[in-house]
C-alpha cells in the first residue's frame, strides 16, 4: 500500500530538483513560475492509464514513469519548445507497494533531470483498480514563433527525425507472449523526446508546420494535412525504419507507418530549405512532398500511388 497522501507527498518534494524558473512548487495551493519577457507559454496534458498505455506485467514502473512523462515534452518539442515544468495527477489502487510507486518516480525524475524539468506539483488520489497518471508540462516558446500543425503550404519537403517503427514491433513482440527489456529495446522502453532537435529547427526557422509521432507516422500526417487544409505523398523506400534490438534486422513498413510510440518529429519544409543529414545529433530523412490534392498518397517502389488511409492509434475506434 502506498503511504498516506501527506507522506507520499513529502516523499516526492524530497526529491525533486528545481531551477530559477520556479518560484515555487510543491506544498502550496499553486506553482509560481516564472516566464520570460517576450515568450508565450505552451501547456499540454496526457493520459497515461493502466490497461491502455502500459501493462505492468510488461514494463517495470520506472520505465513506466519515464514514458509518462515523455509523452508531455514530445508535445513541446513538436512546437519547438523549451519545457520549464511539469505537474502529475496520480491515482493509485490502494494495494499499490511503495517501491512501485517510489520506482515509477525514479524514471519520471530521471528524465525530467534529464530534460531540465522541474515536478511543480500535481494530485494523488486513490483508484478502484488501476493506476491512472495525468502529465501535465509547461513549456515556454518566442512570442510569435510555435510551430504549428496548420502552416504546412504546398510544394513543402516532407520530413521525419530518428528511425520509424521500433515501438510498435517491440508492443507486438510483447503481445505474442516473446520478452522484450528496456536493455535490448530501449526505443520502446525509454524514448528521448527529440526536444533539442525541435529547439534547434525553430531557432533555424526552418519548419513551416510539426507534429510529433505518437500515434503512427499515417495518423500524424494526416493531422498536418487537414490541419493545413493540403495533401501529402510520401515515397514507401524512403521511410527510415528501426532495427529489431540488435540482430540487425528491420521492422516491417506497416510498424513504421501506423505503429506509435515513436515519438519523433514529423516536420515540413520550404523546398528552398537545405537542411543537414542530422539536427541536434538525430538523423533527418526526406520522406515526401505537400500536394493541393487533400489526400494523402504512398508512392511505391514501382511508382503506383495509393491512398494512405490513417491506422495508428485512435481512442474509441474499433
Amino acid at each position: 500500500m502506498p503511504l498516506s497522501e501527506k507522506r507520499l507527498i513529502s516523499r516526492i518534494r524530497r526529491r525533486v530538483v528545481t531551477d530559477r524558473r520556479v518560484i515555487a512548487g510543491i506544498g502550496d495551493d499553486c506553482a509560481v513560475l516564472r516566464l520570460s519577457p517576450g515568450h508565450e507559454a505552451l501547456l499540454t496534458t496526457d493520459f497515461s492509464i493502466e490497461g491502455v498505455h502500459f501493462r505492468r506485467d510488461w514494463q517495470p514502473a520506472e520505465v513506466i514513469g519515464w514514458r509518462c512523462l515523455t509523452r508531455g515534452l514530445s508535445d513541446i518539442a513538436a512546437m519547438g519548445g523549451t519545457p520549464i515544468a511539469a505537474f502529475l495527477s496520480l491515482a493509485l489502487p490502494a494495494r499499490t507497494p511503495q517501491s512501485w510507486v517510489d520506482k515509477f518516480f525514479d524514471g519520471l525524475l530521471a528524465l525530467a533531470t534529464k530534460m531540465k524539468v522541474t515536478l511543480a506539483g500535481g494530485d494523488t488520489g486513490e483508484s478502484p483498480s488501476r493506476v491512472l497518471a495525468d502529465i501535465v508540462v509547461l513549456g515556454s516558446v518566442p512570442a510569435g514563433r510555435a510551430v504549428r500543425r496548420s502552416t504546412a503550404k504546398v510544394g513543402d519537403v516532407i520530413y521525419v527525425t530518428g528511425r520509424l517503427g521500433g515501438a510498435a514491433a517491440t508492443l507486438e513482440m510483447l503481445l505474442r507472449g516473446k520478452k522484450a527489456t528496456p536493455k535490448n529495446f530501449p526505443a520502446y522502453f525509454r524514448p528521448l523526446p527529440r526536444v533539442a532537435v525541435g529547439m534547434r529547427l525553430r531557432e533555424r526557422a526552418w519548419p513551416t508546420a510539426m507534429i510529433d509521432i505518437s500515434d503512427g507516422l499515417s495518423t500524424d500526417l494526416g493531422h498536418i494535412c487537414e490541419e493545413s487544409g493540403v495533401g501529402a505523398e510520401i515515397h514507401a523506400d524512403a521511410i527510415p525504419l528501426a532495427e529489431i534490438a540488435r540482430t540487425g534486422k528491420t521492422v516491417r513498413r506497416e510498424h513504421a507507418l501506423h505503429g506509435g510510440d515513436d515519438y519523433e518529429l514529423l516536420f515540413t519544409a520550404s523546398p528552398k530549405t537545405r537542411l543537414p543529414r542530422a539536427v541536434a545529433g538525430v538523423p533527418v530523412t526526406r520522406i515526401g512532398e505537400i500536394t493541393r490534392s487533400k489526400r494523402v498518397l504512398m508512392v511505391d517502389s514501382d511508382g503506383r500511388r495509393r491512398q494512405l488511409k490513417p491506422g495508428g492509434w485512435q481512442h474509441f475506434s474499433r
